[in-house]
């Protein structure tokens, strides 16, 4: 098959209507659940369907806000504070519209997974998806191609999940010149976490970013902690900075308490490969370093060792540049090519 032809099809498959049938109707007022049917007929279920819950709190003229968590699915801290926002918050607490996603890959995240069983799918690499795809596939198209043409701003809630621990951070890329938005820039510092990761654009196309500025919204993400876990202290970062948010973009109608005062963000730089440290072989990783330390190039930041071979060394791993520890693996047991710790240095942009 010649490229063009290749081409063509491809064009033609992603703008072919969505498969997946919802539940809601995201044109009402008030406030709506249930969920995205995505086709799955399968041995057990001939015409089977995935339930993927979804909400929409819609109330007044405003903003259209997508919220999403569980594009991993093993990254917890979203799902649990879209859930608690889905049924606490009342349409008349907001101006404009929130569509929620708690579990936008839903079969990852109901098998506590990064990616899907069913098809290996990893959403965040998946967009702008497929139609007639596999289960992964016809969620990126969906979520691109039917519910962010109704968005202004998508705000997409990643954390850790099993393999990695982070200070919990704001992630935002800069402009094609090099600069923040001011928009971006001020809802991040309402968000407020301890760090704001800034990075350059155009890394991946795939992710849930490159969609978003596909369709022109207002976008960022975070990484919340993770290990596997929830904690008390990342949620209620989480928690916080997502009601300063929606104050900020004016969804929400009653100002948060700190909304006028909170906490400092320290913006950090994540320059690239100088700012990753990586696994050389295969055996349990010792890290040499806590999140947080501030290191400088070839500090050793990691031995591994062989336990099935004892008596043999351990290899040393050594960061390539210097900065902060943001974020660490978790398992003990790593592979050639697994991330062990990436870095950040103070941004002034």
């Amino acid at each position: 098959m010649c490229s063009r032809t290749s081409l063509i099809l491809k064009m033609q498959r992603q703008l072919m209507p969505t498969r997946i049938d919802s539940e809601i109707d995201f044109a009402l007022d008030g406030k709506h659940h249930g969920y995205l049917r995505i086709p799955h007929s399968v041995h057990r279920s001939a015409y089977g369907w995935l339930p993927m819950p979804a909400a929409s709190i819609r109330h007044g003229q405003g903003p259209v806000v997508l919220l999403m968590a569980g594009n991993h699915g093993d990254e917890y801290e979203g799902q649990v504070l879209l859930s608690k926002i889905i049924r606490t918050l009342q349409p008349e607490d907001i101006t404009g519209q929130l569509i929620i996603l708690p579990m936008a890959n839903f079969p990852a995240a109901l098998a506590g997974r990064r990616t899907s069983p069913i098809d290996d799918g990893n959403l965040n690499r998946t967009f702008p998806g497929d139609a007639n795809g596999s289960p992964t596939q016809m969620i990126a198209h969906y979520i691109e191609e039917v519910l962010m043409q109704r968005c202004a701003v998508m705000i997409d809630l990643h954390s850790g999940g099993s393999s990695l621990l982070y200070i919990p951070a704001v992630q935002v890329q800069l402009e094609a010149d090099g600069t923040l938005s001011t928009h971006i820039r001020e809802l991040a510092k309402a968000f407020a976490a301890p760090h704001t990761q800034v990075y350059v654009q155009g890394l991946e196309d795939r992710m849930s970013e490159g969609a978003a500025r596909r369709k022109g919204l207002a976008y960022f993400t975070t990484e919340l902690a993770g290990g596997g876990m929830v904690t008390p202290s990342a949620l209620e970062i989480a928690e916080r900075g997502l009601s300063r948010v929606l104050y900020k973009v004016g969804n929400l109608r009653n100002a948060p308490s700190d909304a006028d005062n909170p906490p400092k963000t320290r913006f950090v730089e994540v320059a690239g490969d100088e700012h990753y440290c990586y696994c050389q072989e295969d055996g349990v990783f010792e890290p040499l370093v806590e999140l947080g330390d501030t290191v400088v190039p070839n500090q050793p930041a990691a031995r591994i060792h062989f336990p099935e071979t004892p008596w043999r060394e351990p290899a040393v791993a050594h960061f390539k540049g210097d900065g902060i520890v943001v974020c660490t693996r978790v398992p003990g047991r790593a592979q050639r090519g697994d991330c062990l710790f990436h870095l950040g240095r103070d941004w002034s942009g």
